[in-house]
């Protein structure tokens, strides 16, 4: 494991945000009061390399098309005359940042070969030589292949993943404790069935309790490329070749249908006995709900249900 060059801290949003945003009272929950733009927000400090910033989508709005933006941007948000009413394009255009729309689907990056060109070397280019991102489909693009066998089929029953039993996500030399990187249903009748909705990762990234990340992996040389994490799972290298030599801060724009968000805080260090414990007990249970049948304190049932 890479030595992360930072230690756990307390993440919240920045004081300097869109003009539609308000914060709570401890500046971890960002709502968009009206409107469906002006909904910029930014991290309180500067990202370490490896650092994720996740954030849970906690209330939709109905009635408006688009969803959250997510990025990193190399301007301190105390030196912007104003925050921008769009991250995309706005944001994007003033330089130094990289951000891409999450849609409900199609967000994992698809690698295309690329011929290399005397001078094509661009600072922040996005992966496979085309912007990403942008919530628009591309026709002309087929899904990647899941493995052997018909296509369709593959995209429709993905291969279940246990992420009950993975401790960390692996991106390059970075891991990422998978602990908080997963949503999960509140507990009730059907949340069994929606709990392997969550292990598959076959409820939409775009859906209330999904959570979303940013952060990058440096490359070398002063250099990094940005990933976006959905529910645990990597989208890939959505930005390449990223200048890392000036701080690096989140961007989260909470546009459209997306209403309200909540910064989950992510612990790196290693591992309280009462998350061994609960590890142990989740990888020899069916799914969440048997806990209830099993002869265990209540408060220690709630816990292993990440109530």
């Amino acid at each position: 494991m890479e030595n992360l060059p930072f230690p756990d801290q307390f993440q919240q949003f920045h004081h300097v945000h869109g003009t539609n945003v308000r914060l709570d009272a401890t500046r971890t929950q960002a709502t968009r009061v009206e409107s469906f733009a002006n909904g910029v927000c930014f991290s309180q400090d500067p990202l370490g390399p490896g650092e994720i910033f996740l954030v849970e989508i906690e209330e939709k709005e109905l009635g408006w098309c688009g969803h959250l933006r997510i990025g990193l941007t190399a301007r301190d948000p105390l030196t912007l005359d104003r925050v921008p009413e769009y991250s995309l394009p706005d944001l994007m255009d003033m330089g130094a940042s990289w951000v891409v729309a999450i849609t409900r689907n199609h967000n994992r990056v698809v690698e295309e070969p690329v011929v290399p060109q005397l001078g094509d070397e661009v600072e922040g280019e996005f992966a496979g030589g085309h912007r990403l991102g942008d919530g628009r489909e591309d026709p002309g693009r087929r899904p990647p292949r899941l493995g052997r066998g018909n296509i369709e089929e593959e995209l429709i029953n993905p291969k279940p993943k246990m992420f009950f039993t993975d401790s960390h996500l692996h991106i390059e030399k970075v891991q990422i404790p998978m602990d908080k990187l997963v949503g999960r249903s509140r507990p009730g009748r059907f949340s069994h069935i929606l709990d392997d909705l969550y292990k598959t990762n076959a409820l939409p990234p775009t859906a209330r309790r999904s959570r979303i990340g940013v952060l990058y992996v440096p490359k070398g040389q002063g250099r990094a490329d940005m990933h976006v994490v959905i529910n645990g799972e990597d989208m890939g290298a959505v930005a390449k070749n990223i200048m890392t030599l000036q701080p690096l801060y989140a961007v989260v724009d909470v546009y459209s249908a997306t209403k309200q968000v909540r910064i989950v805080q992510v612990e790196y260090g290693f591992s309280s006995l009462q998350t061994l414990c609960r590890k142990c007990i989740q990888k020899n249970i069916v799914h969440r709900m048997a806990l209830d049948w099993l002869e265990l304190p209540e408060r220690l049932k709630h816990y292993c249900k990440y109530e």
